[in-house]
């Protein structure tokens, strides 16, 4: 019974159990299932949360990438003015250097100046100018044209940019990249401001202030001689080649002063080369054809003998087999060569020279007579003559007067105009001992104060004269206003003053009143600022010289010959033939020079 009775209990319990256990799995089945639904319910919320993300994350980098489209333009056009801006700086700072370097801010100035009309200028003052070189170009530079009637006369419508002449005989630059047209500076503000004549004047009569002129060139009309008139005559003529009065250097030897000098030199180097390798050409006309000779050791004669050896070493050993036995003579009369220069520099290009096996130098040496295939020179220490055979003869020796400065010196009188350089001049440039006559650069010497026959001088006159005139615009007009009023009390003036000049060079030498006198002497004096010397010596190098008021700085190297570069590409004249020049010398040391003839 107990044990029936026990085993119901047990029966009950494991009913109950059961019971629970079931009740409890259907307990956990719910509970998965909410489990399993919350979870559905949140992976939905995270991926609808992520989804809402991604969207605003789209949207945010799309408003980005809309901004930095925008924002683009912005900055390129900042960009782009922050660069526009250094460059337009650079090349400001270039022009202001440009200007101050040239002394030129007159002429910037000159364009904004109110200008007389032109049927005014027929009445001014009459002004004549005698040549297109340094003096005279800078003198049209600077003169106010609209106030004188301006004529340009001379042989050659262009002004030529001697410092790198020399280059042009070998083809380190061409000669036309250092050519200005000489008209274009007759022209300003749209008029014809000034009149050219291509001519050669032939003579000057300072009494009747007319000028004789003709045409010398190749083409001939039926008028080829006519006269001017003129109230003030600028003499700018420069100076012919110095011969010492040797006989056979006009017909002979290859100068270095006009563009037709360059082609010359250049032909004829090439020329040697070519009948030198003929077949059968004798071994002693070899010789004799490629033995060139340069005489004159100053800067001319240096730089040429420089430029030869580049030319030889850089282009001509490449293409002709004979190139090396070329020879090249450097003759100078005086003790060393580039006198002007400091002893450091001159024994520093000796030595340069004379190291290339081509090159020698002779000094002490004299040039006493010139045949088609030799010259005769006599050493100056022992007086001893020998003759040397040549192929090339190029005489860069120095300067001398021209006929038509010659003849206006015998016109005036040797009695004032005595010196053998040039007319002679006072400090305002008026020539002694004529009315109206001024010179300027190699044609004119003042006793008192003699400067040396460069560029640099020359530049220097004109610029200062040209700013005279215009200082005394209003009292020439005056003057000639006076002149015509009274024609023969001006005569008996003259006649006056010419006595004068006989007792005093520079008394009263061109005024024909008082007053105009007296209004030039309150003007400033000329003063020559020397800006130093240069030289190129060869194989990318030079020489300079600074010479101070207590000291003189020498420089001379690789450095030295880029400063010599700088130097003359900012005095070229225009933007044209700066970039010409430097076209010239970026082609030359690329493709190196050309050999061709012609």
């Amino acid at each position: 019974m107990i044990s029936r009775a026990f085993s119901k209990v047990n029966k009950n319990q494991l009913i109950k159990t059961v019971t629970t256990n079931r009740i409890v799995s259907c307990n956990n089945r719910n509970n998965k299932s909410q489990l399993i639904q919350s979870f559905s319910t949140s992976t939905e919320n995270n991926n609808n949360n992520s989804n809402n993300s991604n969207e605003q994350n789209q949207q945010q980098q799309q408003q980005q990438q809309q901004h930095q489209k925008e924002q683009q333009p912005k900055k390129l056009i900042k960009e782009l003015g922050f660069f526009g801006g250094l460059v337009a700086a650079g090349l400001g700072g270039f022009w202001v250097i440009d200007m101050i370097v040239n002394d030129d801010f007159d002429s910037f100035t000159d364009k904004f100046r109110t200008r007389l009309p032109e049927s005014e200028r027929k009445k001014r003052p009459k002004i004549v100018i005698l040549g297109t070189g340094w003096g005279s170009l800078c003198f049209l530079r600077k003169l106010h044209t609209d106030l004188f009637d301006v004529t340009i006369i001379s042989p050659r419508n262009y002004f030529l940019f001697t410092p790198l002449l020399v280059g042009g005989t070998t083809g380190t630059v061409e000669v036309r990249s250092i050519m200005e047209p000489i008209r274009k500076y007759c022209k300003r503000a749209d008029a014809d401001d000034a009149t050219f004549y291509e001519a050669e004047c032939l003579s000057v009569d300072p009494v009747s202030k007319k000028v004789k002129c003709f045409d010398n060139s190749a083409v001939k009309g039926e008028v080829s001689e006519f006269e001017l008139e003129y109230d003030h005559l600028i003499v700018g003529v420069g100076a012919d080649n110095q011969t010492f009065g040797i006989p056979g250097v006009k017909e002979n030897a290859c100068f270095l002063k006009e563009i037709n000098d360059t082609r010359n030199i250049r032909d004829k180097i090439l020329d040697c080369l070519e009948t030198a390798s003929y077949p059968g050409q004798p071994e002693k006309e070899i010789d004799r054809l490629l033995n060139f000779v340069v005489v004159g050791g100053g800067p001319s004669g240096v730089e040429f003998t420089a430029e030869l050896n580049d030319f030889l070493q850089s282009d001509l050993l490449k293409t002709y087999p004979l190139a090396k036995r070329i020879n090249v003579t450097l003759v100078e009369a005086l003790p060393h060569i580039l006198t002007i220069f400091d002893k450091k520099i001159i024994d520093h290009v000796e030595k340069r020279l004379q190291s290339s096996n081509n090159t020698k130098i002779w000094t002490k040496t004299a040039v006493v007579g010139v045949r088609e295939k030799e010259i005769t020179v006599k050493n100056t220490s022992t007086k001893e003559e020998s003759v040397h055979p040549y192929g090339l003869l190029v005489w860069a020796t120095g300067n001398t007067p021209r006929k038509i400065t010659t003849q206006i010196m015998q016109s005036i009188g040797s009695d004032v105009q005595n010196n053998r350089r040039g007319l002679v001049v006072d400090d305002y440039f008026r020539v002694a001992g004529a009315d109206g006559i001024w010179s300027i650069g190699d044609a004119s010497i003042n006793p008192l104060k003699p400067l040396a026959q460069t560029a640099q001088v020359a530049s220097q006159q004109g610029r200062y004269l040209g700013r005279l005139f215009n200082q005394l615009a209003d009292e020439m007009n005056n003057d000639l206003i006076k002149k015509r009023e009274n024609p023969e009390a001006h005569k008996e003036q003259q006649k006056e003053k010419q006595q004068q000049e006989k007792a005093n060079l520079f008394n009263s030498i061109t005024g024909s009143n008082k007053s105009f006198e007296e209004a030039v002497k309150e003007k400033p004096l000329f003063r020559y600022k020397h800006m130093g010397t240069l030289a190129y010596v060869g194989d990318h190098q030079a020489v300079a010289e600074f010479k101070g008021d207590h000291s003189t700085t020498v420089s001379e190297g690789y450095i030295t010959y880029y400063l010599w570069r700088s130097v003359y590409f900012t005095k070229l004249l225009s933007f044209r033939n700066r970039a010409l020049v430097s076209f010239d010398w970026l082609k030359s040391s690329i493709f190196g020079r050309d050999i061709s003839r012609g």
